[in-house]
């Protein structure tokens, strides 16, 4: 029985050298963990591969076009592209038809802040506990949902003689003899108050989610502080959503100036009613004008990279830790 134990236990010595042997002449595991640690580093860009691509083709290949034909009198048709310098810009700030539409985006930017101001207090109120509050929050964001050729036509009856509105008014007695669209002041006026009816649901559901995002114990101690509505909204709900309202206003200005679908369908930019927009698409499709449209669109974008770099310095963000 000695004898076996003592012969196995050099057999099992023996055959040990054997064994690492075998492991050194394997595959390098060198090699392996480099070519494992590649893979690993090139993995997210082959996932980000197929994005980029289509980035690069649907994005900045045709403004990388929109710029070239900028700086050429092409009429989006012809194959010939001569090229003028920056004669397109030149006109584009010097003629006054050109540059008064620059005006109009005004009545969108009040408009903006209204509704930012309705759906920062709609917000507010509705994320404390009431009655009917979702049954309010859907009301709020149901315009959003609806199409805007549909909401233009809607409002056209709206605002025609012997519309809606001027039914409305002459119950109360007041004077419907006034053309809502008919002269510029009161056609950009009522077309920006369309445009609060529709976005203000937008901005309400990212103020609303800003703030039920808040810490529900932040307000228990404010209550037992004996801190008021608006004390809360102070110290609490406004650093809290600053982000938000901060992303709110890039939205706004940049919506303000690129204004489109309710102008082109209730007014098709008449009575001076004409965005930066619509005046781009009849430059290009109407009076086939491709290159002074596209040095139009290019003036726009500049314009409004330059609003959200301003706005960024102004108003950096700040990490907001109220917990």
């Amino acid at each position: 029985m000695t004898e076996t134990t003592e012969a196995a236990s050099v057999r099992t010595h023996r055959a040990a050298p054997s064994r690492r042997r075998t492991t050194r002449s394997g595959p390098d595991p060198q090699g392996r963990g480099a070519r494992g640690l590649l893979l690993r580093r090139a993995t997210p860009w082959l996932f980000l591969a197929a994005p980029l691509v289509l980035l690069i083709t649907f994005t900045y290949v045709p403004v990388g076009n929109m710029i070239y034909y900028s700086f050429t009198d092409w009429d989006g048709i012809s194959p010939d592209r001569n090229f003028t310098g920056v004669d397109n810009y030149v006109q584009i700030f010097t003629r006054p038809e050109l540059f008064r539409v620059f005006f109009v985006s005004f009545y969108y930017l009040a408009a903006s802040v209204a509704q930012i101001a309705i759906a920062l207090y709609f917000a507010t109120v509705l994320s404390f506990d009431l009655r009917f509050r979702n049954l309010f929050k859907g009301l709020l964001f149901f315009p959003y949902l609806v199409n805007g050729v549909a909401i233009g036509f809607v409002f056209l009856y709206f605002f025609q003689d012997g519309g809606t509105l001027d039914s409305v008014l002459s119950w109360f007695g007041a004077d419907t003899g006034h053309a809502w669209l008919g002269d510029p002041a009161s056609a950009n006026t009522s077309l920006a108050g369309v445009s609060v009816w529709r976005f203000t649901g937008l901005n309400f559901v990212l103020f609303l989610g800003a703030i039920q995002s808040i810490p529900g114990e932040l307000y228990e101690a404010a209550q037992l502080d004996g801190a008021t509505r608006w004390q809360q909204f102070r110290h609490i709900i406004a650093p809290s959503i600053r982000p938000v309202l901060s992303l709110s206003v890039i939205l706004a200005i940049s919506g303000s100036l690129a204004v489109f679908e309710i102008p082109w369908i209730m007014t098709n930019g008449a009575t001076g009613t004409s965005t930066f927009v619509i005046q781009t698409v009849k430059l290009a499709f109407q009076f086939n004008k491709t290159g002074l449209a596209s040095a139009a669109a290019v003036v726009l974008l500049l314009i409004i990279l330059l609003i959200t770099w301003i706005q960024r310095r102004l108003v950096p963000d700040e990490k907001v830790d109220l917990v």
